[in-house]
């Protein structure tokens, strides 16, 4: 294995029945990174964080996880790791305080240290006030603080999370994603799923999967540059009408309204696209400014989710 990497995977896959749900997945996550997970629900993200920590078992393909084979030697790997699911998973019953001191014991942290070390995360987090305070009752942006302060606790190398930010408020990511990259400063590696174009962003390389299959990898930044398509922003008094025009076009691969505003994709081997959709907009004699633009994060999502026969010059 690459020393240079927390996670490498190859051709892995898992298939429930007729279902595949992870197709050939190659992977290569580097240590004090943060690599995000992108795509929609059902695309593989859960089930390849659940065969990297162990918890399910691959039907092909093989796993280095900090030198570790998975699932081969995954006890030895799980006191190295943390992992925040989903949904929360702590008990609601218990108040903040226990919650911590239950994780530390199921991760034997050593007993005259685990008092100062729950102090130190109950203060980064945000939790002192809610220390005898019930988890089942808190919002879900101080459950979420108290599920990564679980799943820190023990000073894991690798952090794994699936969709940690799906059910919080905007001010509640942005301070999650903040912890996140001291978390990545100090060294820990991070694999995190989403669904969120603005957290894939701040990733320092992401994967996109679209149903079971890893479609694009690289930075955010290399994403954008690769789309292998022209990224046409449209302006319209009517942009109901502009869209139905420009669908029309056949040079278009997609064509998606934000406000007054038309995001336009047309393969690259198209040499006039801002011709294509201003003369589209002549012949219906329909006001409208086109100009050629850069590629978000999203345009890249959807260039590379696209059908194949869509994407077809």
């Amino acid at each position: 294995m690459n020393k240079g990497l927390a996670i490498e995977a190859r051709g892995l896959t898992k298939r429930f029945g007729n279902l595949v749900a992870v197709s050939q997945l190659d992977l290569d996550v580097p240590r004090g990174a943060i690599y995000g997970f992108l795509g929609p629900n059902g695309s593989g993200k859960s089930t390849t964080i659940r065969m990297l920590c162990g918890l399910l078992m691959p039907s092909d393909g093989k796993a280095i996880v900090l030198d570790t084979e998975v699932p081969g030697d995954s006890r030895r790997l799980k006191p190295r790791i943390g992992y925040m699911t989903q949904k929360f998973s702590l008990f609601g019953d218990m108040t903040v305080l226990e919650n911590l001191q239950f994780i530390a014991e199921i991760y034997s942290y050593p007993r005259r240290e685990r008092a100062g070390r729950i102090e130190e995360l109950l203060e980064r987090y945000d939790l002192d006030k809610q220390r005898k305070q019930l988890a089942g009752t808190m919002s879900g942006g101080q459950k979420q603080r108290l599920a990564l302060a679980c799943a820190v606790l023990h000073r894991p190398e690798l952090l794994l999370l699936d969709e940690p930010t799906s059910a919080v408020d905007p001010q509640s990511r942005r301070d999650f994603w903040s912890a996140l990259f001291r978390l990545a400063e100090a060294g820990t590696t991070i694999l995190v799923s989403t669904h969120y174009m603005d957290e894939a962003e701040r990733c320092h390389r992401l994967a996109i999967l679209d149903r079971g299959v890893k479609v694009a990898d690289g930075t955010p930044t290399e994403l954008q540059a690769n789309t292998g398509m022209h990224v046409i922003e449209v302006t319209s008094s009517d942009p109901y009408h502009a869209q139905l025009l420009i669908a029309d076009i056949t040079a278009v691969a997609s064509v998606t309204q934000l406000g007054v505003r038309l995001r336009v994709l047309i393969p690259e081997s198209y040499t006039n696209p801002v011709e294509l959709v201003e003369g589209a907009m002549r012949a219906a004699k329909l006001d409208a400014q086109t100009v050629l633009s850069t590629a978000s994060l999203e345009d890249v999502f959807v260039a590379v989710t696209l059908k194949p026969q869509s994407k077809a010059a």
